[in-house]
């Protein structure tokens, strides 16, 4: 059904507007927007082809009466088809940098991007030092690590080639595919053999890690999503296992790994209580990340 002919409004009259449908559709969030405003915020900026964060700057502007319609349109999608709005728009914006989205892989989100833009790993990131987004899905992750510490090489791995097709169009979109190398393959199986001179001072990773109950009740939106980038098994912690089985083989003698676990603390404690792992604060707190150092991983 088309959303009935509007008059013009102000973007923040649109921002309302909006609003109000989607708090009426029981919608769940946390693919790029913690809320019903978050998401009007993003499909009326659209109309202005702003970013959300510019966007709040004109909040008095006049959106016309076709640009309201076309958004009060994606906003009617996004409640029948309960499809991130991300995949709606094909577009996702992470620590305001723009990322093409698709259901290829999933919407661009992580808490490790906090890390990287505020500066805390660069104390594993040394001039011309080596790093690796492991499980890179849409390549947002390694594309901000090579924007914001330009003088280091970057390479990102994944098990899914549609994923590294999302990932390609993003290194293009920001002039990083000379910068930024990609390989194919599960986990550690997609790299060069590990010799002196190509292990990672820092490799950062956020890898499916949901567990199978969780798994189960998630939400519609997540279930959009590539079920491959999410599940971590029985107790979310299958891939992680692997991945820390052989870390020290590729990490460098001074070189960490970052993990994100979202909400599996205790899975992991659980799983590797032997483990040191330096917990790292973001805005989510302090057991969503962590670090571990390449010295205690042996």
């Amino acid at each position: 059904m088309d959303p009935a002919p509007q008059q013009s409004l102000t973007l923040d009259q649109c921002i309302d507007q909006i609003t109000k449908r989607l708090e009426a559709a029981d919608l769940h969030y946390g693919h790029g927007a913690i809320d019903a405003k978050s998401e009007a915020l993003w499909i009326a900026s659209k109309q202005l082809d702003l970013s959300p964060s510019k966007a709040l700057d004109h909040l008095d502007q006049i959106i016309s009466s076709e640009k309201i319609s076309q958004a009060l349109a994606i906003a009617e999608t996004r409640i029948t088809t309960r499809k991130p709005l991300a995949y709606i728009l094909g577009e996702a914006w992470l620590m305001g940098v723009p990322f093409f989205s698709s259901e290829q892989s999933i919407v661009p989100r992580s808490w490790i991007a906090e890390l990287i833009v505020d500066g805390s790993l660069e104390p594993w990131l040394p001039a011309d030092g080596k790093a690796l987004d492991l499980c890179t899905g849409n390549g947002s992750l390694a594309i901000l690590l090579a924007m914001t510490c330009p003088d280091i090489h970057v390479s990102a791995c994944d098990i899914s080639m549609p994923a590294l097709a999302v990932a390609a169009r993003n290194l293009d979109r920001h002039s990083l595919t000379s910068h930024v190398e990609l390989f194919e393959g599960d986990l550690w199986d997609a790299l060069p053999e590990p010799y002196d001179d190509n292990r990672f001072d820092l490799i950062i990773c956020n890898p499916p890690y949901v567990n199978a109950n969780s798994m189960n009740a998630l939400p519609a939106e997540y279930h959009a999503e590539p079920a491959l980038a999410l599940a971590g098994g029985e107790d979310g912690m299958d891939l992680i296992r692997k991945i820390i089985a052989s870390a020290p083989d590729y990490l460098s003698e001074r070189g960490a790994i970052l993990l994100e676990i979202g909400n599996e603390y205790e899975h992991f404690k659980k799983a590797f209580p032997q483990i040191p792992a330096i917990w790292m604060e973001v805005s989510a707190g302090d057991r969503q990340v962590l670090l571990i150092q390449a010295e205690d991983l042996h």
